[in-house]
């Protein structure tokens, strides 16, 4: 059976210093409350949504059961009216529908070209960009994204990872977020940047055994709570209510370092993409050999890959 979750700590009202010299260095997730956030934990209902931004076209993943999967696309992306997805994100059942009556959907919001901008709250729904004030704890040149989320209520989204390091600012509504450690990706049966492990509730232990191994930390987020979730941590997130939120990406290594195509803030660091290259590269040229070569020759790698690149600090 599963163990039980480590619960994700709350901290009430973190300065930006207190952040910085405290909590960030440690790159653990944890959830900040009693921040200043704007007038949109009060503002954004259902009516005041539609008719801030009206019927301007967006597109949406619409899905006829709550667990989302990437890997399978089990979802189909369709366009509405902005005013028309709130209110049908916001109701259980539907008088009118794409796939059935309850259907979920979900909005992350993209740039103008999906393939060279990025998504950017105050260009895509300026008038709703005024009434949040996003927490300034990273300079303002580190800024890469800020992307609006709508989910209906049930919706799950897969467990993946990203590259930048970005707050989950809840406006309204309740989330519940799983998150794993960058260490359990060994557990987690990766697909790129997603875990096939879909249903982290009741996962097939047939065929995921190792996902037992993984330390589950997990926390729920109410309207104006914010999760600092830290690069390279894993996350799925559960709609437990319609809501509305904002996740702020910033990049915490040199510039650099990021895939300049990158527009989600989930492709590999450029040097890592390179060193994926190489190995695979390692592992065609250890295909010469034969089978119980291959096997040894292989372990040796395994071990000088731990040997030289584990960290062996890990709390």
């Amino acid at each position: 059976r599963r163990e039980r979750a480590a619960a994700v700590e709350r901290l009430h009202a973190v300065t930006r210093e207190r952040f910085l010299r405290d909590i960030y260095p440690r790159r653990k997730p944890v959830v900040l409350t009693g921040l200043e956030l704007g007038t949109c934990t009060t503002k954004w209902t259902t009516d005041y949504l539609s008719q801030a931004e009206g019927s301007k076209e967006v597109k949406i993943h619409v899905s006829a059961v709550p667990q989302m999967d990437f890997l399978s696309k089990n979802f189909v992306y369709r366009t509405l009216p902005f005013d028309v997805f709130v209110r049908r994100a916001a109701e259980v059942k539907h008088k009118e529908y794409f796939l059935t009556e309850d259907e979920k959907y979900y909005l992350r919001s993209v740039g103008e070209d999906v393939r060279k901008d990025i998504a950017d709250i105050r260009k895509q729904f300026p008038v709703l960009a005024e009434d949040v004030h996003i927490p300034e704890y990273f300079e303002k040149e580190q800024f890469f994204s800020s992307v609006f989320r709508i989910s209906s209520a049930g919706l799950q989204l897969w467990t993946h990872y990203d590259v930048m390091d970005n707050f989950l600012i809840q406006v309204t509504g309740k989330k519940r977020v799983v998150l794993y450690s960058p260490r359990d990706a060994p557990y987690l049966y990766l697909s790129g940047t997603k875990s096939e492990v879909l249903d982290v509730d009741n996962p097939d232990l047939e065929k995921y055994p190792l996902f037992v191994k993984a330390k589950r930390y997990q926390c729920v987020l109410e309207a104006g709570d914010v999760l600092f979730i830290p690069a390279l941590w894993f996350h799925n997130v559960l709609s437990e209510e319609f809501g509305v939120a904002l996740n702020v990406f910033w990049k915490h290594l040199p510039a650099e370092s990021y895939d300049k195509t990158d527009t989600y803030g989930n492709k590999d660091p450029m040097a890592a993409s390179r060193a994926i290259q190489i190995l695979d590269r390692a592992l065609k040229t250890l295909e010469e050999l034969p089978e119980e070569y291959r096997d040894f020759y292989a372990r040796r790698m395994v071990l000088r890959i731990q040997e030289k690149a584990y960290r062996n600090d890990y709390g």
